[in-house]
């Protein structure tokens, strides 16, 4: 069988996602009676058969399934190689991808610290997909709790967990909390929301939530809410990460000047903490 054209695989997400080869011919811009014979032309090289067709419905065959997610993959590694490719012709740019509301005194510091090119950046609850789909060349995410798979990572400090309360609440005047304590609260969510840090503060403020977060975050809530120190849960190690194989020379020169600002800081850290003792 002759390799499968990409305009084929389209075609075939479009009717597996719509189950309607109407609907799926007017998202496609085309009319029906091509498609029907594409679809049909593709099962009789395939040599599967991939949709269950009648008067009244269309649905996925065991083996359509299969091959819908196969096919959902390719299309994206294929849109992930032009990005990647795209930005090859701008040397120096860097794209990074961050979670809203997180760090956002470590990520000044390490734009701040890139001298090499320009950056732009991108907010997204998922890094991890924005490395892999190519919207994103580097990511700040989470040891142990992101999906590292098929990344390279250079770790670059530590944030320790803070739990957000109203300034009313029983716990905001504690130097230190334990998440059993934060759990009798019937507002509180274990896992921090995935919305935007304004909208967190926003809820604790009303008496909607009591949650936890890094100590990036916490040192820009408003003065309505209380960042407290819990105890019994561990520091949450953030590092840069990029996909496996070849860097281009923005990466290696953003991870280079990022772990030399890293290095500064924890220096000028250790200096204080003399100077104070």
């Amino acid at each position: 069988m002759d390799r499968l054209e990409t305009r084929e695989l389209d075609y075939f997400v479009a009717v597996a996602e719509e189950l309607h080869f109407g609907k799926a011919a007017e998202r496609l811009g085309m009319t029906q009676p091509p498609l029907s014979r594409a679809i049909s032309r593709l099962e009789r090289r395939m040599g599967v058969r991939l949709l269950e067709r009648s008067s009244r419905r269309v649905a996925l065959t065991d083996a359509g399934a299969v091959f819908l997610g196969e096919s959902r993959r390719l299309l994206d590694s294929l849109d992930a190689a032009v990005r990647r490719a795209q930005r090859v012709q701008q040397p120096g740019r860097l794209v990074m991808a961050v979670r809203p509301g997180t760090a956002s005194g470590l990520i000044a510091d390490l734009v701040r610290s890139f001298e090499v090119g320009s950056y732009d950046v991108v907010f997204t609850h998922d890094r991890p997909a924005a490395l892999r789909d190519g919207r994103a060349d580097i990511a700040l995410l989470c040891i142990g709790t992101d999906d590292l798979t098929g990344l390279r990572t250079a770790d670059l400090t530590e944030e320790a967990p803070f739990a957000l309360v109203p300034r009313s609440h029983p716990l905001a005047r504690r130097t230190v909390v334990t998440v059993a304590e934060l759990g009798q609260d019937a507002n509180f969510e274990s896992e921090c929301p995935t919305i935007g840090l304004d909208e967190i503060v926003d809820r604790v403020v009303l008496g909607r939530l009591v949650t936890v977060v890094g100590s990036g975050a916490a040192e820009r809530i408003s003065s309505e809410v209380s960042a407290v120190p819990v105890s019994d849960l561990p520091s949450t190690r953030l590092a840069l990460a990029w996909p496996e194989g070849p860097s281009s020379p923005a990466v290696t020169a953003f991870v280079r000047s990022a772990r030399a600002a890293e290095e500064r800081r924890a220096l000028d850290a250790n200096g204080r903490d003399a100077a104070g003792s």
